[in-house]
């Protein structure tokens, strides 16, 4: 049985967060949708699960962290080419996400960042792991 990763996410509003996320081009699992939750796809091993705030507290007895003002997580992805991550980075920010560092370019990984609409930061990279520098 392959490993999956399921990162749980709290959201303030589901209906505009699952908007956002598909003008960024990630699809949901039905079987796992409801009013207070929906599964996003990543790909076959990972998923994020965005937990209305409400629901997200019945998890845990510490306060839910404000995502707009205090970091809590950074989610990295790693995708296939520079172009790709330009590409998703360009899309959250037409889709209403905010600009949260400006792009690094290190020759062998290239990322960019923005935050979500609910304040949570995600970063897209691509590396080319046989240019890496050995020490």
């Amino acid at each position: 049985m392959a490993t999956k990763i399921f990162i749980n996410l709290p959201v303030k509003d589901l209906k505009k967060t699952v908007e956002f996320f598909t003008a960024l081009g990630f699809t949901f699992n039905a079987q796992f949708t409801d009013e207070k939750a929906t599964c996003m796809i990543v790909d076959e091993n990972i998923f994020v699960m965005l937990l209305v705030e409400k629901y997200f507290q019945t998890f845990t007895s510490k306060p839910v962290a404000d995502a707009t003002r205090s970091t809590e997580v950074i989610t990295f992805l790693s995708i296939d080419s520079r172009e790709k991550v330009d590409e998703l980075v360009d899309k959250a920010l037409a889709a209403g996400a905010t600009k949260n560092n400006e792009p690094q370019d290190m020759g062998w990984m290239y990322q960019r960042s923005f935050a979500d609409i609910n304040g949570h930061m995600w970063e897209i990279g691509y590396m080319d792991e046989s240019a890496v520098p050995q020490e």
